[in-house]
């Protein structure tokens, strides 16, 4: 099992601008914090949603827990997310208003051993935008080889 979990969203970094980071709690089954823990996450598809002013995460993928029995979890479901109500509501706001979505960026654990999700308030690229962000990439990876090699 590991200590410490960070399941990342590489895919959201490069397909949104991130405005805003929270910080939110997940509402999970006994085996699907389990399976968490042993790194059996994705989040690469996932986006959130608000339903009855309450925000949930669709879309993620939490393998079955292979020690479960008939109380095992389902692999793809919506999850409830944890947040202060006026988080929520400012939340609401800019995705209503400004046409912005949100995102799981990382799912982890914390000191105390129970999974928090990164949640981003993004606004979509443009494909200019990516070509953009690929560039600096390549020149900051050869502008470290060139720093490694002297």
């Amino acid at each position: 099992m590991l200590k410490t979990v960070n399941i990342l969203n590489k895919r959201a970094r490069f397909d949104y601008e991130i405005i805003e980071t929270y910080t939110a709690g997940i509402v999970l089954a006994g085996t699907e914090i389990k399976s968490i823990r042993l790194g059996k996450a994705n989040i690469t598809e996932s986006f959130c949603e608000f339903s009855n002013n309450e925000l949930f995460a669709i879309n993620t993928y939490i393998e079955e827990y292979a020690f479960g029995n008939q109380f095992n979890h389902k692999s793809r479901s919506e999850r409830k997310l944890l947040l202060n109500k006026r988080e929520l509501k400012s939340l609401a706001r800019s995705v209503q208003a400004k046409g912005l979505t949100i995102v799981p960026l990382k799912l982890f654990t914390n000191e105390k051993g129970m999974a928090k999700l990164e949640i981003g308030l993004c606004r979509g690229k443009k494909t200019y935008d990516k070509r953009e962000s690929l560039k600096e990439q390549d020149t900051k990876r050869d502008l470290d080889r060139i720093k490694k090699a002297f």
